[in-house]
């Protein structure tokens, strides 16, 4: 035979090692950009496509522009060019707006198909235009030569793409969007009214349509588009000089040149706007705010009943914080529960106008929303500060976050302007529908609360109320809010010099709710001194401390209710305020006390009252509705000795507004008779308690309340702890350093087998290639896939944190070098175990060329062996895929819905038993001694199967010892060798694979110490045999040749023969 070659082996496995892990890595991440790059334009749409890098400037229509344009032209007066010359980029954007409406005249010409799908959302008409270049060299005193892009589009969900994608298409459909470019030239020019008016001609490519009946059938059909050239489209675009509170609008026109019969012709297009922040606001209607707020501060009643006693931020800055808190952020609509009157009146939207949507909530507004936008604040002296804004109500049918991107000007839309001063802190304006001057019939009233409670959960509280007492314009006032968020409060208060507090006033209620609850058992007495929960630690100071245990009570998990396992809701649990402590993390704006500061250190003993702490927290309920009721804010006591809190409970109820009005008892329209307990999980000794928290909600009113709702139980998947977080983390890399320590033990275990078979010679030949070739195989594995042997389950555990991601581990350099350490000892253990490979085949290769034909069987073969073990792993197999079900079902039992997918448990099941297979390395060596009926030889060292058999049962035996905790948030995510919660890495399999591994190794050691007559009289149970009677006997043929003699062939067997 000739020598097996191990420099290929050596390149191989180095390769594998360099590529497996950061190579790899790195060309995954470059086919996820490219994945991402082609996903961004998935929506595939039709039409034809232009790539062009940039927009196409020209003005080869200027002619014709002055022709079309001759009508507008006439009004043109002496342009001042030193603003635009100025800044060209700013004049640019002074004239081009983003988010517009539009409307089409009715008729028979449609300009835009769009294909509806099965959705709630209303489509909205949306568009935007861009100047992209003014031609200045070329100017005349009276106007200047102009080209610009406008967008037009029809959409549900979608936004509208950047003007920097010039490459995109003219035409593009897709399900709920379709969307049209359209080029322009044209000239600019500012006329006698004090407006700038941009007249251009454009060119696209029109959707054709096909007949007046049904003029989109293709678009039913699905077929491709039929475009049209077009280039006699004329735009009219009309920009206010000044910006003020009632003259900002852009208006415009979009019209189609051709005539009726051609199939290019449009009906009209209607297109509105504002001026943004890119133009100066002028604050001159003093008169108009005057009529409003004359005499400040107006005695806003509504806000003083809702509300009490709050205080208001009366600081500096005042234009910061307002920016900071109406950011983008939806305002909710409060429902009308204090309104007595007609259905019609208590039902209307306040100066909004109220449609069927509107009215279909029945005073209740449910998910009705409201954006304060275009926000501008001019702090013109110390005592008053100018505020202008947009007040814009949302329909419950429109796309929240598209809605406000929008500029558009309609009934919908409220403009306002007015004053804040600090003497007060109340921003007064006036509010005018549509920006129109005749329609300022609203007063806004705005404030920034800084104490918080029960009742007040809100940042920002506004009522619009009503200057006008005729019927048909009159409303009840409407109040608004914006709820605050525990996370946000250190965004919104940055100054040291304020300090928002909260007001606990439900603590006698939680204390009654904490006496109901609270039974006093033996198991209860056991809880207490067993079972350690969240708790205040030792920190640098009292409030620290306090935040540190806030973290802890803070958690966002999937629950579930009872054992309706399938589907479930997200639960959100945010503490807002414990003990002094205001906002979660946030301490520089918490007042510092003398008791307060210096380093905390917690006693050994507490009473009873030092154990309860304030708490006021919310929970947020999506995906399933329990109730009427999606938020509750919550106020009471947390108990450290058992780990749970006590909270009463209010919800804003939506609810029509004779249901609100006819509850008495509604605190500030909250109804706050409900009763919450949450149980923590403990925070050690897990294992003697489900790692789960628990919620349960109750309503106090009786059954035949409107307001009342069934109790709700909720629970958790397993939560972690901010210490446990950080075990995970430190226990990766400790686990890292024992799976090095553990493959060091195996490469000598491996080296000295391969020194002892240089010395027995004569038993080499009965080690099992099968054995081997399991143990190389499961070395190779990892270096094929990346995934590491030892430990898999712990390191995957690891890198899946709670609020560290994976790959921040990954890209950790001291994971790295465990990585690459790892990997090198993996490649050096598969190298020397294919050297022992080689030495058991040269061998059997050196005692097939000493046995005569006749002899065959003193040589040992493996296919007997592979055959029989591989029929009892194929048993193993199929047992495990059985059991399959029975598991799943268990663990759907535990975490419901959020177990692994169905179409890849088969593979899960194949990876997990290859590990199987590897712990029970011995078994192909068991079989074989028994075939080859072994006389007192030893072909393996006591060091090596002993030593490997406990390097594979260590993992096992930590996992036992040490406990895993479970991780909710890899539930069902795939790993590369083993899943963490479907593995034989379980409770039972940690006990019974070792007690099997080592009953293998113990069997091994029995066959090298006693000869196989021995061995089958001490199986004999009387007549009754275990082991058969001898057959032919494996014998040795003795032959003591030096290591460097090699076998070449059957010649070299013949002339052994002769």
């Amino acid at each position: 035979m000739k020598t097996v070659n191990l420099i290929p082996l050596i390149f191989l496995a180095f390769g594998l090692l360099f590529f497996s892990s950061p190579a790899i890595a790195s060309f995954s991440e470059l086919g996820y950009a490219t994945t991402t790059a082609v996903s961004e334009s998935s929506p595939e749409s039709i039409g034809e496509y232009r790539d062009e890098s940039a927009p196409k400037i020209s003005y080869d229509r200027i002619d014709e522009v002055k022709k079309k344009c001759k009508s507008v032209l006439s009004s043109a007066s002496e342009l001042k060019l030193d603003e635009i010359s100025r800044d060209l980029r700013k004049a640019k954007k002074r004239l081009g707006f983003r988010y517009g409406d539009w409307n089409q005249d009715p008729g028979d010409s449609p300009i835009l198909p769009f294909d509806s799908i099965n959705s709630s959302s209303k489509p909205l008409n949306l568009v935007s235009f861009k100047v992209t270049d003014l031609d200045l060299p070329h100017r005349t005193k009276k106007y200047i030569g102009v080209n610009g892009v406008l967008l037009l589009a029809i959409t549900t969900f979608n936004e509208l793409p950047s003007f920097r994608s010039y490459g995109s298409r003219e035409f593009e459909l897709w399900p709920s969007h379709t969307q049209l470019k359209i080029s322009f030239q044209g000239i600019y020019f500012e006329n006698d009214d004090k407006e700038r008016v941009l007249c251009m001609l454009g060119e696209t490519m029109l959707p054709s349509r096909e007949s007046d009946s049904s003029p989109w059938k293709w678009v039913k059909d699905h077929e491709p588009p039929p475009l049209l050239q077009d280039d006699q489209i004329l735009l009219l675009l009309r920009n206010p000089k000044r910006f003020t509170l009632t003259n900002r609008v852009i208006k415009g026109e979009l019209k189609s040149l051709n005539q009726s019969p051609n199939f290019k012709f449009f009906d009209k297009v209607s297109l509105f706007s504002q001026l943004g922040k890119s133009v100066s606001y002028d604050f001159v209607s003093n008169d108009l705010v005057s009529k409003a707020c004359d005499p400040y501060p107006y005695k806003n009643e509504t806000f003083i009943s809702n509300s009490g006693s709050v205080d208001v931020y009366k600081s500096k800055r005042f234009c910061d914080l307002l920016q900071r808190v109406t950011s983008r952020a939806a305002l909710t609509v409060v429902p009308n529960w204090k309104c007595n009157g007609t259905d019609e009146f208590c039902s209307k939207l306040g100066p909004f106008a109220s449609d069927g949507d509107i009215k279909s909530t029945d005073g209740s507004f449910k998910d009705v929303k409201l954006y304060m936008q275009n926000v501008h604040c001019q702090e013109t002296d110390a005592t008053t500060t100018r505020v202008s804004a947009v007040f814009r109500a949302v329909h419950p049918s429109e796309n929240l976050y598209i809605s406000g991107m929008r500029t558009g000007l309609s009934n919908m839309t409220v403009t306002a302007e007015g004053i804040w001063k600090p003497s007060s802190g109340q921003l007064c304006m006036v509010g005018c529908r549509r920006g129109e001057a005749n329609a300022c019939n609203a007063r806004v009233c705005l404030y920034i609360p800084t104490s918080f409670s029960m009742r007040q959960r809100s940042i920002l509280v506004g009522t619009f109320s009503s200057l006008n007492t005729e019927e048909s314009l009159n409303f009840f006032p409407l109040s608004f809010e914006k709820l605050v968020e525990p996370m946000d409060m250190q965004n919104y208060f940055q100054s040291t010099l304020l300090h928002p507090f909260y007001s606990y006033s439900k603590l006698s209620e939680a204390g009654v709710i904490l006496e109901k609850n609270q039974e006093f058992s033996f198991g209860t007495v056991i809880k207490k001194s067993v079972l350690r929960f969240p708790k205040l630690e030792d920190s640098d100071d009292y409030l620290s401390s306090l935040s540190l245990l806030a973290e802890d009570l803070t958690f966002h998990t999937p629950a579930f209710t009872g054992k309706r396992r399938g589907s479930g809701t997200n639960l959100g649990m945010d503490v807002l305020s414990l003990g002094s402590l205001f906002g979660l993390f946030w301490r520089t704006s918490n007042a510092t006390t003398v008791e307060q500061s210096g380093p905390y250190r917690t006693r050994a003993q507490y009473t009873e009252k030092q154990l309860l702490l304030n708490v006021s927290a919310q929970i947020s309920l999506t995906g399933e509705a329990f109730g009427n009721f999606s938020v509750i804010y919550l106020e009471g006591l947390y108990d450290e000795h058992v780990g749970r809190m006590y909270l009463a409970g209010c919800r804003d109820v939506r609810a029509s507004w004779k249901v609100l009005f006819e509850s008495a008892d509604l605190e500030s329209g909250l109804d706050c008779l409900i009763d919450v307990v949450v149980s923590y999980p403990p925070t050690k000794s897990r294992w003697l308690a489900d790692p789960t928290a628990k919620v349960s909600v109750s309503s106090r009113r009786p059954d035949d309340d409107p307001l009342y709702f069934s109790p709700v139980k909720l629970e958790t998947t397993p939560i972690f702890y901010r210490r446990q977080r950080e075990d995970i983390l430190s226990r990766a890399g400790v686990e890292g350093i024992l799976r090095v320590l553990t493959l060091t033990f195996s490469i000598g275990c491996i080296t000295s087998q391969v020194f002892y078979v240089s010395s027995v010679t004569d038993s080499l030949p009965f080690v099992s290639l099968v054995m081997l070739g399991v143990q190389a195989l499961g070395y190779s594995l990892p270096l094929i896939t990346g995934a590491e042997a030892l430990f898999k389950r712990k390191a995957a555990s690891a890198a899946a944190s709670y609020e560290t991601p994976s790959y921040d581990l990954q890209r950790s350099q001291w994971f790295n070098v465990i990585d690459y350490t790892v990997k090198l000892l993996v490649m050096v253990c598969f190298l020397l175990t294919l050297r022992l490979c080689q030495k058991v085949w040269k061998s059997r290769a050196r005692l097939v060329a000493r046995t005569t034909t006749q002899e065959p069987r003193k040589v040992p073969s493996d296919r007997r062996v592979l055959l029989r073990a591989v029929i009892l792993h194929a048993l193993g197999y199929v047992l495990a895929l059985i059991l399959h079900p029975a598991r799943t079902e268990r663990f759907n039992e535990a975490f419901g819905g959020y177990a692994p997918a169905a179409a890849n448990w088969w593979q899960t099941e194949t990876e997990e038993y290859i590990g199987l297979v590897q712990d029970f390395f011995l078994l192909p060596q068991v079989i074989a001694n028994f075939m080859w009926q072994i006389d007192s030889m030893q072909p393996l060292r006591k060091l090596y199967y002993l030593g490997i058999t406990l390097v594979r049962l260590f993992p096992h035996v930590y996992d036992y010892m040490i406990g895993s905790v479970p991780d909710p948030y890899f539930i069902g995510e795939e790993h590369e060798f083993v899943n963490p919660n479907l593995d034989f890495f379980s409770k039972f399999g940690d006990v019974a694979i070792p007690v099997t591994a080592i009953l293998l190794a113990v069997v091994v050691f029995v066959q090298q110490r006693w000869d196989y007559d021995k061995l089958s009289q001490a199986l004999a149970f009387g007549r009754f045999r275990i082991l058969p009677s001898r057959s032919v006997k494996y014998e040795r043929v003795m032959s003591q040749p030096i290591e460097s003699e090699m076998v070449s062939g059957v010649s070299n067997r013949r002339d052994d023969e002769e």
